[in-house]
């Protein structure tokens, strides 16, 4: 295996527990890919390096068979999953339950209520048929929930949210839409506002206590303690024929640098269609240490492990917008998790941490630190003041960091129609290259990004049907 994020970790378990012998050599000097902690403001202060909230994480069948909890990995659950505030005070809360975040919404309680409350319900087929490769039997193994789940994910988030009449459902349905990294009006950016708020009600929108690198290091220590695997830091591969003598190799990395490794061993028309993979917006990430907590104008917003800041509808539009016209936004879509006031392993007592991202053209070299700091403090006034350190990366410094975040592109490539479930190239089994013994176990293949490492489980599966079997 190369790469020890949670993808390649989950790929090195598949196979581990088979009996077969396992090796994972990571680059970095320690483990976790984009699911790393570490102290980047003040001695005290544990910061999610980059992924933080993880709904995905505890909805993922593969993690659920899993001893992690025994290895150390305990979720929390904030009372509210996410807020989404107004400047006039008011929020929308998304509550695990879903009658509880239908009375909040007033009068589009009830079409809230009919749009997710049915995709909530029946969760398990969501997850099982949507979170892998595309089956195309799996209309007719659920002719009801996949056929309705898939005429309403098709939609832009826009025209989902035409069923809602009050700011704060149609703000909390684009805030949540806009974790796709898509224009709000492109079909099948419905998608993930339907998806994630499907999932806040049915597994919650969790963190792991003491930071996400606890869900790595569980993943490594049931490798090696219980399965006999080795881990290897500090192997960087820049080519192929460095690795160690193996069966099959399994690799953690996006189709640049699997280019980069392999060459012309690809074949022609696969590695042409390596070439013209896509990469997605890029990302600016604030890491912040504060004086006491956020001072929100809403105090409800001290019960969200997870905040949005955008505003309305219109203004996440135009932000996200902007993005995919290769400009920035003075007034950003930010996405903000305040991890600390649930979990107090995470800063010295009456102190907290802020995790902050917004969306930035790939490769933007633009210092968003401003109008991030300014997102939070129109809803929190008087937060500036609480300020004590700040640690800022732009999408150069988030490559640097892990070369799978290619111009700072977190999710490992676009996630559109068109390359959603053909990444990384149209193939009918996406795991697999033309070398019979080299498979993609990254965020470049279905299901794509996310802490939940079914990109290794099932890379895992077809080197077993193939070379392993």
């Amino acid at each position: 295996m190369v790469g020890a994020g949670p993808n390649g970790l989950g790929a090195a378990i598949a196979i581990a527990r088979t009996g077969r012998s396992v090796t994972v050599l990571e680059a970095n000097d320690t483990i976790g890919g984009g699911c790393r902690s570490a102290a980047l403001t003040l001695p005290g202060f544990v910061h999610d390096v980059c992924s933080a909230i993880h709904p995905l994480g505890r909805a993922s069948s593969f993690f659920s068979e899993l001893p992690l909890d025994r290895h150390g990995l305990e979720w929390i659950d904030p009372p509210i999953a996410l807020a989404h505030p107004q400047d006039d005070g008011s929020a929308a809360l998304v509550f695990r339950d879903l009658d509880e975040t239908a009375t909040g919404l007033g009068p589009d309680g009830r079409a809230y209520a009919r749009l997710i409350g049915p995709l909530a319900g029946a969760w398990d087929v969501i997850a099982d048929e949507m979170l892998g490769p595309l089956r195309i039997g799996a209309p007719f193994r659920h002719p009801i929930t996949i056929p309705r789940f898939g005429l309403l994910a098709l939609q832009p988030a826009t025209w989902l949210a035409r069923r809602f009449r009050d700011e704060r459902a149609r703000a909390l349905l684009a805030g949540v839409a806009a974790h796709a990294m898509l224009p709000l009006g492109q079909p099948g950016s419905g998608a993930f506002g339907l998806t994630l708020l499907a999932s806040a009600h049915a597994v919650g929108w969790p963190l792991p206590r003491g930071g996400s690198q606890r869900i790595v290091d569980a993943l490594a220590e049931h490798l090696t303690e219980d399965l006999g695997g080795t881990i290897r830091t500090g192997q960087r591969i820049h080519d192929i024929a460095e690795l160690p003598q193996h069966d099959a190799a399994l690799l953690d990395v996006t189709p640049r640098q699997l280019l980069a490794m392999a060459g012309d061993r690809l074949g022609g028309w696969y590695a042409a269609q390596l070439r013209r993979y896509r990469y997605g917006p890029g990302s600016f990430k604030l890491d912040l240490a504060i004086d006491g907590p956020i001072p929100w104008q809403n105090p409800d917003l001290l019960r969200a492990g997870t905040v949005h800041l955008g505003g309305t509808l219109e203004e996440i539009v135009a932000a996200e917008g902007a993005v995919a016209r290769g400009k920035t936004s003075r007034r950003p879509f930010v996405l903000l998790a305040q991890q600390s006031l649930f979990d107090p392993s995470r800063a010295p007592e009456g102190k907290h941490t802020v995790w902050a991202y917004c969306h930035v053209p790939n490769g933007s070299t633009v210092d968003m630190t401003d109008p991030i700091l300014g997102q939070i403090e129109r809803f929190a006034p008087g937060f500036r003041e609480r300020v004590l350190a700040v640690h800022a990366r732009g999408p150069a410094a988030l490559e640097a960091e892990d070369a799978n975040y290619v111009g700072g592109d977190i999710n490992g490539g676009v996630q559109d129609l068109r390359q959603l479930f053909t990444r990384p190239a149209i193939r009918l089994d996406p795991y697999s290259t033309p070398d019979p013994r080299l498979f993609l176990c990254s965020s470049s293949t279905p299901p794509g990004g996310g802490v939940h490492g079914l990109c290794g489980a099932h890379a895992a599966s077809s080197a077993l049907r193939g070379i392993l079997r």
